[in-house]
């Protein structure tokens, strides 16, 4: 059975990809920062599909955090086939009134946790073979605070990681999605329906993780899930970054 390692497992994106793995029979290993939220899921898991579930907790704010499951990764007697770095949490968007402490841990759990867990998957996978499947954001592709700068990097790094480790057998992958029903805005404040966003820019969590694994095993570096999405990226292309950031700055998410 294929091994899969999920960050930010205990909601949202999260688990809705933990429950569509276990629904293919794979055996999985769950991290977040709730202990107690992971072993409910994994009691769940276990019972209905019959698949191994491993719990790690960790916190990948934290430098010890992001190497207990860097650990993990580069276990090669118990290797790991798919990394889901889907770890995240967002700000408000006006960078100069956040705490810069909290723009730096939002730094460290976008970026640099996902570039050390990419690079300890790559020491097993190489030659194996594996993928990665990183959850960035159509932000991405639109000037939008930091969480925009830090989803651009996460784009940019995939595309060029997946070109260069095809020949080892790995494909990288950047999910983008745009607004979708997690409880992502709730932990930002946002009550449904105060997200300032129309409806008809809403995903449905199901359908992306659909896509992203369905992409991932196609070897694509980039997924951008629903074709109004897609329309909008073809859009940034060619319109002017002053014109898409103050449209971007109109949602309140």
């Amino acid at each position: 059975m294929p091994t899969a390692l999920i960050t930010g497992a205990s909601a949202g994106l999260g688990a809705e990809f933990a429950r569509q793995l276990a629904r293919r029979r794979a055996d999985l290993i769950l991290v977040a920062r709730s202990a107690d939220a992971l072993e409910q899921l994994a009691t769940e898991l276990r019972g209905e599909y019959g698949v191994a579930v491993e719990v790690l907790p960790a916190d990948l704010a934290d430098a010890a955090g992001v190497e207990s499951v860097a650990a993990r990764l580069r276990d090669t007697a118990d290797p790991v086939d798919l990394l889901v770095n889907n770890a995240g949490f967002g700000l408000p968007l006006r960078f100069a009134d956040n705490d810069i402490e909290d723009e730096v841990r939002h730094l460290r759990v976008h970026v640099e946790a996902s570039m050390r867990l990419m690079h300890a998957a790559l020491q097993s996978m190489r030659g194996r073979g594996g993928r990665i499947l990183n959850v960035a954001s159509v932000a991405g592709f639109i000037s939008r605070s930091t969480y925009s700068a830090c989803k651009s990097w996460l784009i940019g790094f995939s595309r060029w990681a997946n070109a260069e480790y095809a020949r080892d057998g790995v494909s990288v992958t950047a999910l983008c999605p745009g607004f979708t029903h997690t409880s992502f805005h709730e932990r930002m404040g946002l009550a449904v329906g105060e997200e300032g966003v129309p409806g008809f820019m809403w995903l449905n969590a199901r359908d992306v993780v659909r896509t992203g694994l369905r992409d991932a095993a196609r070897g694509k570096s980039v997924s951008i899930p629903s074709l109004r999405y897609k329309a909008i990226v073809a859009l940034t292309r060619v319109l002017p970054s002053s014109l898409t950031s103050g449209v971007a700055r109109r949602g309140r998410v």
